[in-house]
């Protein structure tokens, strides 16, 4: 079986359908078409150069520039999780960044060299490298995201009996552990739902694109196995680690809570 080549006219087609999501905003005044516009364009627009740099990339197979390219995608998706966060939190590009950072980096490198039995990350080809960062980077900015969000709304709710608890001679830790539990526990279901369902009611985009390209189905299923259990490891220490961050700078080790350092939720 080879793969079916998709024509420009094909593309522009899937495209068209992007109108039904329009037509219904414009129907229900859910007031949504310009941004929908706006990500429909962005979404061709980074694709396609995405495109163009990795055939690029793949051909030159250089590990200074393969590091380049993962170092600025990390970046952009530490970004990326700060802009769905509602609340502004101490400290907050720099924690969201280094937890993105260390727990995809670190969990990259275990599935490249433990699991595919790659000497050196410098000798793996580019075609695994990206994709495995990519997509460990996808959803840690989602669980670090919805974390972050969590923890100040949490906070900024329960900042009476967080600092009852501290005036009564509790810890830093003993009052905000109830937040700091939640908002990792809100940070890491939608991936612990994904696992839930995948493979019966949903068929993931890796699987299905080998099942698409010729790849037998079981070893399709290893590939998707593999990957769903490295997302996993990466959105919960990426969670944890951005947590544990925003914790340290809401509370001093004086056990005091620095509220303030909370910002207002944006409009």
């Amino acid at each position: 079986m080879t793969l079916h080549e998709l024509s420009p006219l094909d593309v522009a087609i899937a495209s068209a359908l992007i109108l039904i999501n329009g037509a219904i905003s414009i129907v229900l005044k859910l007031g949504l078409e310009k941004r929908l516009a706006l990500a429909a364009t962005r979404c061709i627009v980074q694709l396609a150069l995405i495109g163009y740099v990795l055939e690029w990339i793949f051909r030159l197979e250089r590990w200074d520039v393969i590091l380049l390219l993962c170092l600025v995608m990390t970046v952009v998706a530490g970004i990326s999780a700060v802009g769905r966060v509602e609340r502004k939190l101490p400290g907050l590009y720099l924690n969201s960044i280094v937890s993105i950072f260390v727990s995809s980096w670190l969990v990259t490198v275990v599935t490249l060299l433990a699991i595919l039995g790659y000497d050196s990350w410098r000798e793996t080809p580019a075609q695994y490298v990206i994709p495995f960062l990519g997509v460990i980077l996808g959803n840690t900015l989602n669980g670090v995201s919805l974390g972050m969000d969590r923890l100040g709304e949490h906070l900024t709710r329960r900042r009476g009996e967080v600092e009852l608890l501290l005036s009564l001679g509790a810890t830093r830790w003993e009052a905000a552990r109830g937040p700091v539990r939640d908002s990792i526990r809100t940070g890491m279901i939608p991936m612990i739902n994904s696992m839930m369902v995948v493979g019966i009611v949903s068929l993931p985009g890796i699987m299905t694109g080998q099942l698409l390209s010729g790849v037998a189905p079981a070893a399709a299923v290893r590939y998707q196995i593999v990957i769903m259990f490295i997302i996993a490891a990466g959105t919960a220490l990426g969670t944890i680690g951005v947590i544990l961050l925003s914790f340290e700078r809401l509370f001093n080790h004086s056990h005091q809570f620095l509220h303030d350092e909370i910002g207002e939720k944006r409009k």
